[in-house]
């Protein structure tokens, strides 16, 4: 039986470890829960484990906003104590505070 616990949790700010984006935890999978598309796009040499927690970002970078799907292994938290301006945070979370979005949606 595959146990994995996650490092991060819904609310949180991470960011990538390699990539400048950051971005706010609003989902998690035990595994690898994606296509098999999107993860053979990843160039092979880069490609995570699959048996890790996988989050679901609402994600930023310089350019734009968009939805992030990220390894444990890519994430580190983010130590800046800053919010995140992604759009549809309001829709999941409340108002930043203490370093994190306090969860305001009924989740399953």
């Amino acid at each position: 039986m595959l146990k994995t616990k996650a490092k991060y949790h819904l609310g949180q700010v991470v960011r990538h470890r390699k990539h400048p984006f950051r971005g706010v935890v609003f989902d998690v999978d035990a595994i690898f829960s994606n296509s098999q598309d999107w993860y053979d796009a990843i160039p092979e040499d880069s490609r995570p484990a699959k048996d890790q927690p996988f989050y679901h970002l609402l994600a930023e970078n310089d350019q734009s906003y968009y939805v992030a799907y990220v390894s444990e292994q890519n994430l580190v938290p983010d130590d800046t104590g800053e919010p995140v301006d992604h759009p549809d945070l309001p829709d999941l979370f409340g108002d930043f505070t203490d370093g994190y979005y306090p969860l305001q949606v009924q989740l399953n």
